[in-house]
């Protein structure tokens, strides 16, 4: 692909770059050419989704969990990009950050932001369409079930991701 001018948004923070090899890889833009390194790089065929961040296609639109190690940065223009270093603000964790830590979900830490995008974009949907507490189990293996985590930590990450939708008010129904 030819180059391209590049406009998108990247934990809050607008990205403008002229002459951009279209075909480059999300996760290789967010690390060398923006210097985030939290989106980590493993299979390279978007099937561990360990690269998993979060896009916006428009402004207040659901985020939803993308592979960065597959979408080429072409794709990406004029869209808004949450990456795990965009969690946190103003100095606080987010809540799946907390919970995270505070139910030892993090492990080696390699397939973590994976993890924590795509449960990030879980909440954005339960938000936006709360479910009955019954369905929560299967909300989460729906949008954590196919990540891959070397260190097996998968009833943690779990654990972690149950215990923030039970605490946050609006996301389950009775």
């Amino acid at each position: 692909m030819a180059t391209i001018d590049l406009d998108l948004t990247i934990n809050d923070e607008k990205y403008r770059r002229g002459d951009i090899d279209g075909d480059l890889k999300l996760v290789d833009f967010l690390r060398q050419e923006v210097g985030l390194t939290g989106t980590k790089f493993c299979c390279g065929i978007a099937v561990c989704r360990v690269c998993t961040v979060a896009v916006q296609r428009v402004p207040g639109g659901h985020q939803e969990a993308m592979r960065a190690c597959t979408t080429p940065v072409s794709d990406l223009n004029g869209k808004i990009v949450t990456t795990v270093e965009g969690l946190a603000k103003d100095g606080e964790l987010h809540p799946l950050q907390t919970a995270f830590l505070e139910n030892f979900s993090f492990q080696c830490g390699y397939s973590a932001p994976g993890f924590l995008m795509a449960s990030y974009c879980l909440l954005d949907r339960l938000k936006r369409s709360p479910i009955p507490t019954a369905d929560v189990d299967d909300a989460i293996q729906d949008a954590v079930g196919q990540h891959v985590c070397r260190c097996t930590g998968y009833v943690r990450y779990h654990r972690a991701i149950r215990q923030v939708i039970l605490s946050t008010p609006g996301l389950v129904t009775a």
